[in-house]
């Protein structure tokens, strides 16, 4: 089975990043994956080449995550997906981010969860936690 669209580009961005020209890929190609073209990769031969970009100095980008910075006295990360957590439990998933943000409006006076401070979000999770137990 061949390689997707996306792990061909990214065979060509690790190329390009080491500096490697069509030239002198192909015979890295034929002893590595057994292929003479990116194009015939499969995915064993894809992750052997990857592998051996690695070892010649390519990094690829990881996957970090979301994150809103550094934003003293606001709520973090953590908290606001807790809150987003709780929400849907509460709901049984029957509500989205609109009557979330509705009940953030009605009961917090904030227009989103990026506008939570920190002490808000602790009551935020403790109400939540409350309504999702009586709810039960």
């Amino acid at each position: 089975m061949s390689i997707s669209d996306n792990q061909r580009k990214l065979f060509w961005v690790a190329a390009r990043k080491l500096g490697w020209t069509e030239d002198q890929l192909r015979p890295a190609l034929a002893q590595i994956a057994g292929v003479t073209s990116v194009n015939d990769l499969d995915r064993d031969g894809f992750d052997a080449m990857m592998g051996f970009f690695e070892y010649c100095g390519f990094t690829p980008l990881s996957a970090k995550g979301k994150d809103y910075g550094d934003r003293p006295g606001m709520a973090s990360f953590a908290q606001i997906e807790l809150i987003r957590a709780l929400w849907s439990e509460y709901t049984r998933r029957q509500a989205g981010e609109d009557e979330l943000k509705k009940w953030l409006a009605n009961k917090w006076h904030v227009s989103s969860l990026r506008f939570v401070t920190a002490e808000m979000a602790g009551k935020m999770i403790a109400a939540l936690k409350a309504m999702k137990a009586r709810a039960a």
